[in-house]
């Protein structure tokens, strides 16, 4: 019979000793259930590979993310048009503020809705993966793509020792998946089943696009920060209003104003960035999740996970603009102590334990 967790109701299968979901340690755990079979040193757990995955298990968890997601996002676009009527407000004219906003997120997002895909990948120098090269990997996104029910996307390979993928595209008819050479040399078929799986994931619930939209966003709110203080600092931007009936609280109105304005403009771009990382958390969660759906293994992906974090997941041309989009970021590895507030995935022991969970081993 499933456990269930007090703390948030999700089921566990018998034997597991924390909440594959919330983390939280279960009540009276059986003696030795969940004993260590968290992956380790790149290899399979040796217990049985191919365990039911309850339906229940990973569609809780995604059902959560999804809704933590859309939470996410919206106080995101909060963020930016609240900066943008701050700004106008402080400038004389709360409409034009927001109309400055519209227009700049329009033109930011026309240009990554058209070009986005493509740009990501020539920056990280991935090419096309050839037919007879890389045939096994062509017959695995093949096999992963039925199991998920998408359109075959355009597979690309990076030339990188170091393990790591991503999605890409705005929408499944338009996907594109790369993966690093280093991830082809040194996963098994299984573990590779699970990478895939797991970027699949990204594309069918449409993360790229949100991807896409939160960097927008988070682009749109430091640009729309940036030029206000510049103009500030530089005596351009404020223009007082003339005060209403000869009162004299017009002028300090609006000095409130600038100070507000000033203090968002300040602020909102590390807000925003820090709502971007949580979206992508989220994220991360519920793609291993439904990959463990479409793979029916959840330890192949934990076992990829781990090779990934021993290995490195260094790729060509990394930096931060596009960090969140991969498995597992390839500029810094967040540990369980580390901030959670500044860290673009959660940490890879906290995946690993999940899947180990879903597979009906307690957490360690």
């Amino acid at each position: 019979m499933p456990r269930i967790c007090p703390k948030c109701g999700a089921s566990n299968l018998r034997g597991a000793e924390r909440c594959y979901l919330c983390q939280a340690e279960l009540p009276s755990a059986e003696p030795g259930a969940g004993a260590q079979a968290l992956v380790g040193n790149g290899g399979a757990a040796a217990v049985p590979r191919r365990m039911p995955v309850p339906m229940l298990l990973f569609t809780d968890a995604a059902r959560h993310n999804v809704r933590m997601s859309a939470l996410l996002y919206a106080l995101l676009a909060v963020v930016f048009f609240l900066l943008g009527a701050a700004i106008g407000e402080a400038l004389g004219d709360v409409g034009n503020g927001i109309a400055l906003s519209a227009v700049l997120c329009a033109i930011l997002g026309g240009a990554a809705w058209f070009s986005g895909s493509s740009i990501v990948l020539s920056l990280h120098g991935a090419s096309e993966a050839d037919p007879e090269r890389h045939r096994q990997l062509l017959n695995v996104v093949d096999e992963m793509r039925i199991a998920a029910g998408v359109p075959m996307p355009k597979v690309y390979v990076m030339p990188s020792a170091g393990l790591n993928a991503f999605a890409a595209g705005r929408k499944p008819e338009e996907a594109s998946l790369a993966v690093t050479q280093g991830l082809l040399d040194r996963l098994t078929r299984e573990e590779l089943q699970g990478v895939i799986a797991h970027e699949l994931a990204h594309i069918k619930s449409r993360d790229t696009l949100y991807n896409i939209c939160a960097a927008v966003l988070v682009g749109a709110v430091a640009l729309l920060a940036d030029m206000f203080l510049r103009g500030t600092f530089l005596g351009q931007g404020h223009r007082t209003r003339p005060s209403e009936g000869g009162r004299d609280g017009g002028g300090r109105g609006n000095a409130a104003y600038l100070v507000l304005g000033i203090l968002l403009a300040l602020l909102a771009p590390l807000a925003a960035k820090i709502l971007q990382m949580s979206i992508s958390r989220q994220r991360e969660y519920h793609a291993d999740a439904a990959a463990a759906g479409f793979t029916r293994n959840p330890l192949g992906l934990a076992s990829a996970l781990s090779k990934i974090s021993l290995g490195g997941a260094q790729v060509p041309g990394g930096n931060r603009g596009t960090q969140h989009l991969f498995i597992v970021n390839p500029l810094k590895e967040f540990g369980p102590d580390a901030s959670a507030l500044m860290s673009t995935h959660p940490p890879t022991e906290h995946r690993i334990r999940r899947l180990n969970a879903m597979a009906g081993f307690g957490g360690v």
